[in-house]
C-alpha cells in the first residue's frame, strides 16, 4: 500500500466503497462536508458491524478560513431509563432491548453539519450511494464475515430481524455472500425524500418509535423528539509546530490531546524505538487517569479540560510523573467499542474528520423490523449507581470512546486522522500522528506499521501491552525489561483499530492513506 496523492480532493474510509461514494460526491460538485455525509451513510450499509444509523456520530471541521468547529451528534438515555428499569441487575446488559437505552445521534449530526449555506446537493443524492448499495446488495468481505459468525451466538436470539437483516439463509453470512438489506434501503429513500429531521419527528419517527417499544426498548418517540445535534467548541492544544483538535466531552478526545501533549515534552530519537513507544504508553496512562476521573456528560463535571492543555506549566508538571525507564503499573478498567472513522477534503481548502459507531458489533443487536435499522447499545457503558463517574440518569449523555482528531501544522498543512478501537483509539492516534507529524514517516507506512494495544480487548481478559510483530526485536525486551507486561499479539490485527488519515498540503493537493487492517480505501481526484 503507498499513499495517495490527489488535487482537487481526498476520502478515506475503512471500506472503500464508502470512499469512492464520497470521493464522487466531489467529482459532482460538492464539498467535503457533503461527501463526509455520503461516506457515513454508505458505511452504514457496507460496513454494518461496525456502524449505522442507529448510532451516534461527532465531527471536527475546518472551514476555508481556518475556524475549526464541532458537531456532536450524541443520543441521551431515555425518559424511563432509570435505575428502577434495572432493579436486580448489576450492570447494564450489553445486548437486547434494555441495552438500546439512548437516542441515536448519528442522523443529527448530518443534519446539522448539511445546514451550513455551502451545502446545496440535495439529499438524494448524498444518500445515493447507499440506498443503491442496500438494495443491489454488496459482497461480505472476510473481516465482516469473521465479526458475524463470532457474535451470532449472542445477536440472533435478540428480539427484532437480526436474523432476518444479517442471516438471511439461516446462517452466518460468508465471504463473498452477497448482502442485501431492502429495509435500510426503504429507510434511507425516506430521509432522502422527507428530509433528515423524518428521523425524530416525522413517520419515520413514529415507525422507529414503535418498533423500539415493541422489541422492549425503553426509548420512546417523545426521547427522539427531544433530541437535538450539539455543537461545542472542539478542545485543543498547542505542541511543537502544530495546534491539535479533538472532540470535547462526553468524548475521549482530551485523552487522545492530552497524550500527544505529554509526549511532546519528551525526547525520542526515532519512531519505534524505545523513547517513542514507552514514552506514549506511559504518557496514555498519564491520560487515561485524568479521563476516567473525569471525563463523561458535560453537564456532570465542572473540570477545565481546556484550561489544563492550555496551560504548559500544568502539562509539564504531569509530564514529569511520567519515568523514562519505568513502567507505572497498570491497569485501569478498559473502554470497549467498534466504530468507523473517515475524513474528506476538497480544493476551497475544507477538512473534515468524522467518526460514527453503534458501540459493540451490531450495536445492541435489535434490528427493527420496519425501518432495518441496528439500535446501538453506547448505554450499556452507563454505571448502575445514584451517582458518580457515568452513572445513569435519564437524559443523560454515556461516556465515548469516539474522538475525531484533526491538526493544523505551523507550515500550513491540515490533517485529520482517526481509528476505530475504543480504548485503542487515542493510542493508535498517537502512534501514527507522530510517526508522520515528528519523526517524518510517510503516511500510509505511519498507518501500515506495527502498533501497540495498552489494556484488554474483545473477549480478553487480560491488561497486558500488546504489540503486533514487525517491530525491532530489541524492543520487545526492553519494554519487558523496563517492567511493561508485554504480550505478543502475532501481524497486523484489526485488534489494533481501522485507522485512516489525510493531509491538506499547504500549496496544493492532497495525500491520504488507509489501514491494512481494514477493508478500506482511499479515494482521490
Amino acid at each position: 500500500m503507498q499513499t495517495v496523492h490527489a488535487y482537487n480532493g481526498i476520502v478515506t474510509a475503512p471500506h472503500y466503497l464508502a470512499a469512492q461514494a464520497g470521493c464522487d460526491v466531489l467529482r459532482d460538485g460538492g464539498n467535503a462536508v457533503e461527501a463526509t455525509v455520503a461516506v457515513a451513510a454508505t458505511l452504514a450499509v457496507v460496513y454494518p458491524h461496525m456502524t449505522g444509523i442507529g448510532g451516534d456520530g461527532f465531527w471536527v471541521i475546518r472551514e476555508p478560513d481556518g475556524v475549526v468547529h464541532a458537531i456532536h451528534g450524541c443520543g441521551g438515555a431515555a425518559a424511563s431509563a432509570d435505575l428502577s428499569l434495572y432493579a436486580g441487575l448489576g450492570a447494564v446488559p450489553t445486548r437486547g432491548p434494555l441495552a438500546a437505552n439512548t437516542v441515536a445521534g448519528t442522523i443529527s449530526a448530518w443534519e446539522a453539519a448539511l445546514a451550513a449555506p455551502y451545502c446545496q446537493l440535495p439529499l438524494s443524492r448524498l444518500l445515493g450511494d447507499a440506498i443503491a448499495h442496500a438494495e443491489a446488495g454488496v459482497m461480505v468481505t472476510a473481516g465482516g464475515a469473521a465479526i458475524a459468525a463470532a457474535k451470532g451466538p449472542e445477536l440472533r436470539v435478540q428480539p427484532g430481524s437480526y436474523g432476518a437483516a444479517f442471516e438471511p439463509d439461516g446462517r452466518a453470512l460468508q465471504p463473498g455472500d452477497v448482502l442485501r438489506q431492502p429495509l435500510l434501503a426503504a429507510t434511507l429513500r425516506t430521509l432522502a425524500a422527507n428530509g433528515l429531521d423524518d428521523f425524530y419527528h416525522g413517520a419515520l419517527a413514529a415507525l422507529i418509535a414503535q418498533d423500539l417499544a415493541m422489541l422492549g426498548s425503553p426509548v420512546s418517540a417523545a426521547d427522539l423528539a427531544a433530541h437535538t445535534a450539539s455543537r461545542p467548541a472542539p478542545l485543543s492544544t498547542a505542541i511543537t509546530g502544530a495546534r491539535l483538535y479533538n472532540s470535547a466531552p462526553p468524548t475521549q478526545g482530551f485523552a487522545s490531546l492530552l497524550i500527544l501533549a505529554l509526549f511532546d515534552r519528551l525526547a525520542a530519537a526515532a519512531p519505534d524505538g524505545f523513547d517513542h513507544v514507552h514514552g506514549l504508553v506511559e504518557a496514555t496512562k498519564q491520560a487515561f487517569l485524568l479521563r476516567d476521573l473525569h471525563v463523561g456528560d458535560p453537564l456532570h463535571t465542572a473540570y477545565a479540560f481546556q484550561a489544563l492543555l492550555d496551560d504548559p506549566a500544568a502539562l509539564d508538571a504531569l509530564a514529569t510523573r511520567i519515568d523514562r525507564r519505568r513502567a507505572l503499573p497498570w491497569p485501569q478498567p478498559p473502554q470497549w467499542g467498534d466504530t468507523c472513522w473517515f475524513g474528506a477534503a476538497d480544493s476551497d481548502g475544507r477538512v473534515v474528520s468524522a467518526i460514527q459507531s453503534t458501540y459493540f458489533e451490531f450495536g445492541s443487536g435489535l434490528v427493527l423490523p420496519q425501518t432495518g435499522i441496528t439500535w446501538q447499545n453506547r448505554g450499556s457503558s452507563f454505571r448502575l449507581a445514584e451517582n458518580g463517574w457515568n452513572a445513569l440518569k435519564p437524559g443523560r449523555k454515556p461516556f465515548h470512546t469516539l474522538n475525531p482528531a484533526l491538526a493544523v501544522f505551523d507550515d500550513g498543512r491540515v490533517m485529520a486522522y482517526g481509528t476505530m478501537g475504543g480504548e485503542g483509539q487515542p493510542q493508535t492516534q498517537a502512534a501514527l500522528f507522530t510517526r508522520y507529524a515528528r519523526f517524518g514517516v510517510d503516511l500510509q507506512d505511519a498507518i501500515s506499521a506495527p502498533r501497540w494495544l495498552l489494556g484488554r480487548t474483545w473477549g480478553e481478559q487480560s491488561t497486558t501491552l500488546k504489540l503486533e510483530d514487525g517491530f525491532d526485536e530489541a524492543l520487545y525486551t526492553q519494554l519487558a525489561e523496563a517492567g511493561h507486561d508485554v504480550e505478543r499479539v502475532g501481524p497486523l490485527t484489526a485488534t489494533m483499530g481501522h485507522a485512516g488519515a489525510l493531509v491538506r498540503l499547504p500549496e496544493a493537493g492532497f495525500i491520504g492513506a488507509t489501514d491494512p487492517r481494514s477493508d478500506g480505501g482511499v479515494s482521490a481526484w
